[in-house]
């Protein structure tokens, strides 16, 4: 049943966790880049969208939060995502102000929708199936969000691939110093950091990869998503041997 509780499947957040989420979206912006435009875009993002529902059945079908099902499911996002928000682009046209206010709509849907169902957008209480539903939901819709925000920002009002980068630096911290000091609520803290570290990681992975007349340093890339690949693999099997960001759920702790 979709309301039958779990072990809650998702990983503690720490600083390590904004780091690996930095990473993957980094890593799904270049190798969606490379495959859409090294081999048939047709072909690559069906390939994406397989590579995506197998790791996220891995994920469903995992017991407990396991480091590397986890992150792989959420580096398939990102590939799969950054693949949805750039095919609108390139193969329908749609300009990416156009797109960046969809996709702000769908992820205020899904969030209008799983409150209203779970009373809770708190990451900390997905521990049922149809919660992990919503969370999932979200994660693709931010995925989305910020692929359109960061070509929009770079290219339409012409910040170019670092000039975007410095400022989702800056916007990823804004939720931070409101946490902070200005006690904002937690989990809309959270979740404005979320969707930013998705135009913040791809802004960087474009810089570094493409090429200097489109205001990178002329990586590639190819050689920018293994330089991804290695740092990802790196993190993760850091978490996976150390469970640093292992938590237990209260409920599963037996009372004294």
């Amino acid at each position: 049943m979709l309301s039958q509780r779990t072990l809650v499947k998702v990983p503690q957040i720490l600083a390590i966790f904004w780091v690996v989420k930095v990473v993957t979206t980094a890593l799904g912006e270049s190798i969606s880049d490379y495959a859409v435009y090294q081999y048939n875009p047709v072909v690559a993002v069906l390939v994406g969208a397989a590579a995506f529902c197998v790791a996220l059945a891995g994920q469903f079908a995992a017991r407990r939060y396991v480091a590397w099902v986890y992150w792989l499911a959420v580096a398939m996002v990102a590939v799969f995502g950054t693949m949805a928000a750039d095919v609108l682009h390139v193969k329908f046209k749609v300009p990416y102000v156009v797109s960046t206010v969809a996709f702000s709509v769908v992820l205020a849907c899904v969030f209008a929708v799983w409150h209203a169902t779970e009373r809770t957008l708190s990451i900390h209480t997905i521990n049922t199936r149809r919660r992990e539903l919503f969370y999932w939901a979200t994660v693709l819709a931010t995925f989305a969000l910020g692929t359109a925000a960061g070509d929009m920002t770079a290219k339409t009002m012409k910040l170019g691939y670092a000039g975007s980068a410095a400022l989702f630096f800056v916007l990823i911290c804004v939720p931070l110093v409101a946490w902070r000091v200005f006690h904002l609520n937690a989990i809309v803290a959270f979740w404005f950091a979320y969707v930013v570290t998705r135009p913040l990681g791809a802004s960087v992975a474009d810089w570094l990869g493409k090429p200097a007349k489109a205001g990178g340093i002329g990586l590639g890339d190819g050689v920018t998503s293994a330089i991804f690949l290695g740092i990802l693999l790196a993190l993760v099997g850091y978490l996976g041997v150390t469970k640093v960001d292992v938590r237990r759920d209260p409920a599963d702790v037996p009372s004294p």
